[in-house]
């Protein structure tokens, strides 16, 4: 009686808990933990009083307010349409749909910047569409508006890449056994097939916000940079270091990591507790 717990020890394949533990923080910490570490270390030799005079300067403000505020709009868009794209590659087969669903990884490969410039050639007042939406009064390059375009751009491919597998794997069967019952087409989607998503959804909107928050090259080009309009916290940093303030440009830093770990830690939140509603 005592071998079989033997035999299931001897049968692990990779090293034990301790063995993979440890490589696992000394890897982290080596790549993730120390660098972050280095830029509150720097931000703390300004003290306590220097760390909030520079997080409330107006135009750090401005900026970190545009960053999240755009980021976090842009991730909602993609979040909701990007499950719609994951839908229509799933669910309908059509002509071309291998291409356009290659298609999606473009903005991984893309430079961004190559792709902030094709977007504000296209979106600029003389590019393809620009031109015939400033005479409607819907000015897109140089505005908050021309940054969630080039966030949703860079951020597509997070939601369709995590919802397309989990549409695939799931079970038709209750969307039919829900149109047996008399349900709706709109309520079998909101009572069967969005509770199944809502983890995965969650997850595509956590890299796409997270994405969008620290995005720079798409960005700057289509921008404008103007201060208290159009300047984005990674720009303001850059601004700093230009300018040899190092302690200034790591407290910005710091705050857009706090800000940052805060939301995801939230939306993280969200999702476990959504996963075990699930699992009851």
């Amino acid at each position: 009686m005592q071998a079989l717990p033997q035999a299931r020890r001897r049968r692990r394949v990779l090293p034990g808990f301790g063995v993979g533990m440890g490589i696992t923080v000394f890897w982290l910490g080596l790549i993730v933990l120390i660098p972050l570490a280095g830029v509150f270390l720097r931000a703390a030799g300004l003290g306590v009083d220097g760390i909030w005079r520079i997080w409330s300067e107006p135009r750090v403000l401005s900026a970190l307010r545009l960053s999240f505020g755009t980021a976090f709009a842009a991730a909602t868009f993609n979040t909701l349409m990007g499950t719609w794209v994951a839908w229509v590659f799933v669910r309908y087969r059509f002509p071309g749909r291998r291409l356009f669903d290659a298609m999606i990884d473009l903005p991984f490969a893309l430079p961004t910047a190559v792709a902030g410039i094709a977007l504000t050639a296209l979106y600029g007042g003389q590019g393809w569409v620009g031109r015939w939406l400033e005479p409607l009064g819907l000015k897109v390059a140089y505005t908050p508006v021309g940054i969630v375009v080039a966030l949703v751009f860079v951020g597509l491919p997070f939601v369709v890449r995590i919802v397309q597998p989990v549409l695939a794997e799931a079970e038709r069967e209750l969307e039919e056994a829900a149109a047996t019952l008399g349900a709706s087409r709109w309520q079998t989607i909101a009572r069967v097939v969005v509770p199944t998503l809502w983890p995965a959804m969650l997850t595509g909107f956590a890299l796409a916000f997270a994405r969008g928050v620290g995005e720079y090259g798409s960005v700057i080009f289509i921008a404008g940079n103007l201060p208290f309009a159009t300047e984005i916290a990674p720009l303001l940093i850059t601004i700093r270091l230009d300018e040899f303030d190092y302690a200034g440009a790591t407290a910005i830093a710091a705050a857009m990591l706090l800000l940052s770990f805060l939301v995801l830690l939230l939306v993280n939140s969200l999702q476990a507790r959504l996963q075990r509603r699930g699992a009851r």
